[in-house]
């Protein structure tokens, strides 16, 4: 059971229960059945990005609030959130083949934009963001598959400082400089990437990436991330779950999903 689906299903039921709703009476609203209702409650079944639209149009209340519980809580209860206690430490298991993966995407960003001044390490964390993101709501599989969390910079890839650690003095070098008298931690890459690892449509995203947002400073991209879906439906320190990216929405989608419906 996928938890993005398990949390959405939680705030559909009390958003329903709110308002006074039994199940029924919302399958007959969706024209969907009481079980599949249930199901999506318990986060057992999925649910389409057409059925959350009409979940929200029903609710009366936009999609990005359906989506993210802090705004469920504050526009639909009228209260604030309880506090939680305090989360435990995330551990994440990096399997060899992820690990070369991220070596060799990193190299490869790197080699192309490692050298503008305004590619440091925070610019680093988004474009491997939206290389991972994009390439999955594309193509349903992961690239790199690096675990990001949600901080208040943007996503983290939470794996990032281990491997880095790992690469420095063989594979890259860190440089510590200031950005308009910012402090930036910056990389440079001591080899050349293997572009035999890639695939062409892997290389194809990647590349994608770079050249739409590798131009932001980290101010810049960090701002852009924040209005991405995944990154608005998850709590701050949470993983940001892959899922969630099917529920994007303009400019951020890159998967054409009205020619997905023409039969």
């Amino acid at each position: 059971m996928d938890r993005f689906y398990k949390n959405l299903g939680v705030k559909i039921k009390k958003i329903r229960e709110k308002i006074g709703l039994s199940q029924e009476a919302l399958a007959v609203k969706l024209k969907i059945s009481r079980v599949a209702i249930s199901q999506i409650e318990t986060g057992s079944r999925k649910i389409s990005a057409q059925e959350l639209v009409k979940f929200a149009k029903t609710f009366n209340i936009p999609t990005d609030v359906l989506l993210d519980v802090k705004k469920d809580i504050e526009i639909i209860f009228e209260k604030a959130m309880k506090k939680t206690d305090k989360k435990q430490e995330i551990r994440i298991s990096v399997p060899q083949r992820n690990l070369q993966k991220f070596k060799e995407v990193l190299i490869y960003i790197l080699e192309k934009v490692g050298s503008k001044p305004n590619v440091g390490e925070t610019v680093l964390y988004k474009l491997l963001y939206f290389i991972d993101f994009n390439f999955y709501e594309k193509y349903e599989e992961q690239l790199i598959g690096a675990t990001y969390i949600k901080n208040h910079h943007g996503p983290t890839p939470k794996e990032f400082i281990k491997i880095v650690e790992e690469m420095e003095g063989k594979e890259l070098v860190k440089v510590k400089e200031n950005y308009f008298q910012y402090p930036q931690t910056k990389y440079l890459p001591l080899r050349k990437s293997d572009l035999t690892q890639f695939k062409a449509h892997e290389k194809e995203i990647i590349d994608d990436v770079l050249n739409n947002l590798s131009n932001m400073n980290a101010s810049e991209i960090s701002e852009y991330s924040h209005n991405d879906v995944p990154w608005q439906t998850t709590e701050d320190g949470e993983v940001i779950e892959y899922e969630s990216v099917f529920y994007r929405t303009l400019p951020y989608s890159v998967r054409n999903y009205s020619e997905e419906n023409i039969y």
